[in-house]
């Protein structure tokens, strides 16, 4: 396999990475800075499909099994080897002679390619000239291992030679990028810069925030009846939970729930929290659950007890399917728009951002 062949490997492998890597990617910045910025997404995704790039460079092609080569030597401990094959391999008739030489385009390679990690390093994680050397060795020492131990122990020996000309070579991309990366910090906003504006925008509550909210708080709700049910075993368990989570405890902390409180969001009343609070719960529950999967169930009962042709049940089946969709998409487009929802505006609710209460603590 060569190095476009890994790369394009790496493409395709990079979605489903970043699939994952999501959710707690908006989590983790909606707790910090109460928003997410654009280019804070490309700069940290593209390093996430920069490691991918390195790491199947790293490890591939990979051999077959029944061909490994159990003889062969599996490191090469003699500092600055390199240099010595350089001298023996290349021949001196012109530059392309000596760049198409595999003892010196691999020396180049190996440096272009922890150059941007170097970049990654200084510019946005903001780190000295000294953590971008003891990084950039660390990660080439764990790809060097991973080849050392013949993929961890997938194969019975390295099919790759452990370099330590490899981790001084890697180590030195890392410290080019370092000093690459100053022509990136004149022209693109410092990571300062990129902080404060997501401070700035985590002012407001997004709709994709609030989405976040009511899903995280969901999930923790979801775990919390479990749990209840598993101690006390009644019928009633989900109408106390939802009570105990979404009135009793944002009464207690201030308009927030265990979800919103780490998503920096505060849902707050003119007055009688406690009230309002359970009137929003009814209402939301009637406006999202009881009254849609209600008519859901009045089509089945329709068509049990009425003498109803197949064919025009499966025409209300489809119909409510449709209807459902597009009445859970308009709601879904009005948050992303951040209207006030009716069961808002009689409550008298107000979604504001709490990011800025403890800014300090945010940083890096």
């Amino acid at each position: 396999m060569s190095y476009i062949e890994a790369i394009k490997v790496a493409l395709l492998v990079f979605p489903i990475l970043a699939f994952l890597f999501t959710i707690p990617f908006i989590l983790k910045q909606y707790h910090k800075y109460g928003s997410i910025n654009k280019l804070r997404v490309l700069i940290i995704y593209s390093f996430i499909l920069y490691l991918i790039c390195v790491y199947f460079l790293a490890i591939f092609p990979l051999p077959d099994m029944n061909q490994l080569d159990m003889n062969s030597p599996i490191w090469q401990l003699v500092p600055f080897h390199f240099i010595l094959d350089i001298m023996q391999d290349v021949s001196y008739k012109s530059v392309w002679s000596v760049l198409s030489c595999p003892s010196v385009y691999t020396v180049l390679f190996n440096i272009l390619m922890f150059i941007p990690f170097g970049i990654y390093l200084r510019y946005y994680f903001k780190k000295s000239l000294k953590k971008t050397i003891v990084f950039s060795f660390l990660f080439s020492l764990f790809l060097e291992v991973t080849q050392l131990t013949g993929l961890y122990f997938i194969y019975p020996h390295p099919y790759r030679l452990f370099d330590v000309d490899d981790l001084i070579i890697n180590t030195f991309g890392g410290i080019v990028g370092y000093f690459v990366s100053s022509l990136f910090i004149k022209f693109l906003p410092s990571r300062d810069e990129i902080d404060n504006s997501s401070f700035e925008a985590g002012k407001q509550v997004s709709g994709l925030r609030r989405l976040t909210r009511f899903c995280l708080d969901g999930l923790l709700w979801f775990v919390f009846t479990g749990i209840l049910y598993v101690i006390f075993r009644t019928d009633y368990v989900i109408i106390i939970s939802l009570i105990i989570y979404y009135v009793i405890i944002p009464s207690i902390f201030g308009g927030q729930t265990l979800g919103s409180r780490y998503l920096k969001v505060r849902l707050i009343f003119p007055n009688n929290k406690f009230w309002r609070l359970l009137l929003r719960l009814i209402l939301v529950l009637l406006y999202y659950f009881v009254i849609p999967l209600g008519l859901g169930y009045l089509i089945i009962f329709m068509t049990r007890t009425f003498s109803i042709s197949s064919i025009l049940v499966f025409m209300l089946i489809v119909v409510y399917i449709l209807l459902l969709g597009i009445f859970y998409l308009i709601n879904l487009t009005n948050i992303f728009k951040r209207k006030i929802l009716f069961y808002d505006r009689l409550t008298k609710g107000e979604y504001v951002s709490t990011i800025l209460e403890n800014k300090e603590d945010t940083y890096d």
